[in-house]
């Protein structure tokens, strides 16, 4: 069929629309496909840490949350000049040392230390966040600390009235630490990964042995999967559909990774990386609708995901056990529905934004390029995704992310 010219616009508008959907992403916050379409998300409530505990459930050092030390860092060695100092005047800092050092952070650390420092005078109106402790030079800490690295903060509110740290350490999780433990009774302990760690830099994708459901009923791996197979997914009005692939968002053959393994009581085992997004709900209530996107590195023993039943129906299954797994590949695929069922489960075809919806919403305009019945344009963007590197994801995910960064609350995204 014959390319309109108002066709060739689309990109240019598609962009334009990425910036107008970015702005107006409060009164669309409720809109989009799969559980809870068309219902305002509601506002969740933060729930305080107790004592002693720690989130992710791993230990520290662990590649599921802020991975391994790195080694210390000096004021004469080369890996100084990489960490930034913290000038935030919304953040006390002790700094007993009289030297600065708790000023000295990862790029990071800094990032998530500001993000909270909003969330804290956002909770306790004149609070403000408090650091006694960051980079540490005088080697008060065990070794292997990743004080010695400027990866790790121990904070507490200016007030200093305890009774308040299991919901600071809450808020910490919230803005973005990859581990944060309720350490002491008088502080609160997080800590970031690397900031060349790997798993920073990746969105949310699959292991390539990940399977999914083809239409015709056939189970076809994720790394034999091509843009046009048609694949189980959840629609619109919380049925169940076969929507089209219309690309990869990340694709990456030669990659290995740690994924989170969620294994559930009917024998289902979905693997997918923390920032992917896949639908729980705490309650195990049945019916879509009370099943939110949230965030894989959320998910917990005894949460309900949601898998296919019969007559073209979702039915909840409690998760039994959360591990981590390495495999080969990473594999995202992006869906007309925005969901898709791997290995059974229902999940998003979208990460790093803790709104299904919205994310939904944004990518429209994508989805409506590749809708035109326009060969040359499709072929062009196709072509501009072939000039990336494999590992990269893909350029409408990264320009979107930009975005987000800019216009969104900070809650949302996951670093």
């Amino acid at each position: 069929m014959k390319c309109f010219w108002w066709a060739r616009l689309a990109g240019p508008l598609g962009l334009l629309a990425v910036w107008a959907c970015a702005c107006a992403w409060p009164a669309v916050q409720g809109c989009g496909p799969g559980p809870g379409y068309g219902v305002r998300s509601r506002t969740r409530k933060l729930v305080a840490m107790h004592y002693k505990q720690f989130s992710p459930n791993f230990s520290e050092n662990n590649i599921g949350a802020s991975g391994r030390a790195e080694g210390k860092i000096t004021r004469n060695s080369e890996r100084f000049n990489q960490l930034v100092c913290n000038y935030n005047p919304d953040i006390v800092f002790k700094d007993e040392e009289n030297t600065s050092a708790d000023r000295f952070m990862t790029k990071r650390c800094k990032d998530c230390l500001n993000r909270l420092a909003i969330a804290v005078m956002n909770q306790w109106p004149g609070v403000h966040l408090r650091v006694t402790e960051a980079w540490d030079e005088d080697g008060h800490h065990h070794q292997g600390s990743l004080h010695y690295e400027g990866r790790a903060v121990d904070i507490t509110t200016d007030d200093r009235e305890t009774e308040k740290y299991g919901l600071l350490a809450q808020l910490a999780v919230e803005a973005g630490f990859d581990w944060v433990y309720y350490e002491s009774k008088h502080h609160v302990h997080c800590s970031v990964k690397s900031d060349k760690s790997e798993a920073v830099e990746r969105g949310g994708c699959f292991p390539g042995c990940a399977r999914v459901t083809v239409a015709g009923g056939m189970q076809k791996r994720l790394s034999s999967l091509a843009p046009g197979d048609r694949v189980m997914a959840l629609s619109e009005t919380g049925q169940i559909v076969y929507s089209r692939v219309l690309l990869f968002l990340h694709r990456a053959a030669e990659s290995r990774s740690t994924f989170l393994s969620l294994e559930t009581e009917d024998g289902q085992r979905l693997a997918l990386t923390p920032h992917h997004l896949v639908f729980l709900d705490p309650g195990c209530r049945r019916g879509g609708h009370a099943h939110q996107a949230r965030f894989a590195s959320r998910a917990r023993t005894g949460d309900c995901v949601l898998i296919g039943a019969e007559g073209g129906q979702t039915r909840p299954s409690r998760i039994m056990s959360v591990s981590l797994t390495r495999s080969a590949g990473v594999y995202a695929p992006l869906t007309e529905a925005g969901t898709l069922f791997v290995d059974g489960v229902l999940v998003s075809s979208y990460a790093r934004l803790e709104d299904h919806g919205l994310a939904h919403w944004a990518f429209g305009p994508l989805r409506l390029l590749y809708s035109l019945n326009c060969e040359p344009l499709r072929m062009k963007i196709q072509e501009k995704h072939s000039l990336q590197r494999q590992t990269d994801v893909h350029w409408y995910a990264r320009l979107l992310y930009r975005v987000a960064c800019i216009f969104l609350d900070s809650t949302l995204l996951n670093p």
